[in-house]
């Protein structure tokens, strides 16, 4: 019998057109990226959003209502957006004083299901800009914006999607979930890259030595593969072969990634059957949430 796997669409990230051409950036261009997304496989849809003007993200939840609303107008799915990226100042500045206003105003709404929540901070730098000096930034997550997020989360009854860039990131994101009582289960995320300087790259070792820190602190937890920068394609079978969802899309392909997420998606949903699996649909990634436990 097949496995089904939840494909995830991570349509556009916090790149600017002239690191990622394809990414959509206008509402509609994002909503119709996100259909077709789901039309090719993906019961799931991670996006961000912005300022026209600039290209650059603007974490607004009035314009995250725009697209999600558009989407789910035409397909169902779980569509949720990023939080800013404090210690960037190429994506875009934070709007009000909290990282998780947008996504309570958004899950007051009850248009969020999911939302990012990211236990821990790290240096982002590229391999490619390393010679010649490039000294990155950190990406800041302070433990009073992880509870923030937490809270939201447990008030809302919003699925935590944890972005693991090291593995610190699962064993306190492991913590704060037992801390917090109703917390609905957290999605532990793997990031893996073949541009960035952080976390694993993605390899067979790498993914066993995450299954194993999370068999141990998160037995029960879904987890993901996903990533910036990256070709997932050595462990997209070893994942599906282990139960473990996929991600795929333009915020995660590499810069100047010619096919569209659509494509992205279906190249996916090729793989995962290839390795036994098949893509699941959104009301089995529902089912599969409301009977997982808390570990």
């Amino acid at each position: 019998m097949t496995k089904p796997i939840w494909i995830e669409a991570a349509i556009n990230g916090p790149w600017g057109k002239e690191r990622q051409p394809g990414i959509p950036i206008t509402i509609p261009d994002i909503v119709a990226d996100g259909i077709a997304a789901v039309e090719a496989g993906a019961a799931i849809v991670h996006l961000h959003v912005y300022d026209v003007e600039t290209g650059r993200q603007r974490d607004d939840w009035q314009l995250y209502a725009q697209a999600i609303e558009g989407i789910r107008a035409k397909v169902d799915a779980i569509v949720y957006p990023t939080i800013p990226i404090l210690g960037s100042g190429y994506a875009g500045d934070m709007i009000g004083s909290g990282r998780y206003t947008h996504l309570e105003e958004l899950a007051k709404r009850r248009l969020v299901e999911w939302g990012v929540l990211d236990p821990g901070s790290c240096n982002w730098t590229t391999f490619a800009g390393i010679p010649g000096g490039e000294a990155g930034f950190i990406y800041q997550n302070p433990g009073e914006h992880i509870r923030e997020g937490m809270d939201v989360a447990q008030r809302h009854k919003i699925h935590p999607s944890y972005a693991i860039y090291e593995p610190g990131f699962a064993r306190l994101g492991a913590a704060l979930a037992k801390a917090y009582s109703g917390m609905p289960t957290p999605i532990y995320r793997l990031m893996f890259s073949d541009a960035f300087a952080w976390g694993f790259p993605p390899k067979p070792y790498a993914l066993e030595a995450h299954l194993a820190l999370l068999a141990d602190c998160a037995p029960q937890a879904p987890v993901m593969i996903a990533g910036l920068g990256v070709d997932l394609g050595e462990i997209v079978a070893p994942a599906v072969a282990r139960g473990v969802h996929v991600r795929a899309g333009l915020e995660d392909a590499f810069f100047g990634e010619t096919r569209s997420n659509a494509q992205l998606i279906a190249d996916m949903v090729r793989k995962v059957e290839a390795a036994g699996g098949r893509a699941a649909s959104v009301a089995e990634v529902r089912t599969d949430l409301r009977t997982s436990r808390l570990a």
